[in-house]
C-alpha cells in the first residue's frame, strides 16, 4: 500500500507522479483523521474553557496531555515545520509515505492556526502531483 504511486502519461510521454485509488484512499483516512482530530483538540479542549482551565491546574488526563503537547508543538510551529520538510522532499522525490505525513501535518497546522506554513506545506503538495515520477529500478 505505501509502494510509489502508478505513473500518468501527460503531454510528451512525460510521466507523472499520481496515486493509485488504494493510496488515495489511504491519503483520505490519514486526512480526515489527522482533522478531524486536530478539531477535536482545539474546539474541545483548547478553547473550551472548563477543559482548558482543568488541564492548566494540573489535571492529569489523556486530554490533558494531549492538551499541553499540542500547545507545545504549536508554539514551536512544529506542525508547519514538519509538513513544509515532508512537503519539500515529495516534491523533489515523490512517495506516497512522505506525502502522507505532509497532508497529516499540514492538517493539523491548517486547523491549530499554523497557517502560513502549512498552507505553504498544501501548495508543494499540489506541484507535487505535477512532478515526474521517479525512475523505476
Amino acid at each position: 500500500m505505501l509502494c510509489d504511486a502508478s505513473p500518468v502519461i501527460v503531454g510528451a510521454m512525460q510521466v507523472t507522479f499520481f496515486p493509485t485509488a488504494r493510496q488515495t484512499n489511504w491519503l483520505l483516512i490519514v486526512a480526515f483523521l489527522a482533522v478531524g482530530e486536530a478539531l477535536y483538540l482545539r474546539y474541545l479542549a483548547i478553547e473550551y474553557a472548563p477543559v482548558s482551565l482543568a488541564c492548566q491546574g494540573g489535571l492529569q488526563s489523556w486530554l490533558c496531555t494531549s492538551f499541553r503537547t499540542v500547545i507545545v508543538l504549536y508554539n514551536h510551529g512544529v506542525f508547519g515545520w514538519v509538513a513544509i520538510a515532508a512537503a519539500a522532499l515529495n516534491l523533489i522525490r515523490p512517495v506516497i509515505f512522505l506525502m502522507t505525513i505532509a497532508i497529516a501535518a499540514a492538517g493539523f497546522g491548517l486547523v491549530l492556526h499554523n497557517t502560513d506554513l502549512a498552507g505553504l506545506a498544501a501548495a508543494l503538495l499540489i506541484l507535487s502531483l505535477a512532478r515526474p515520477a521517479p525512475a523505476k529500478d
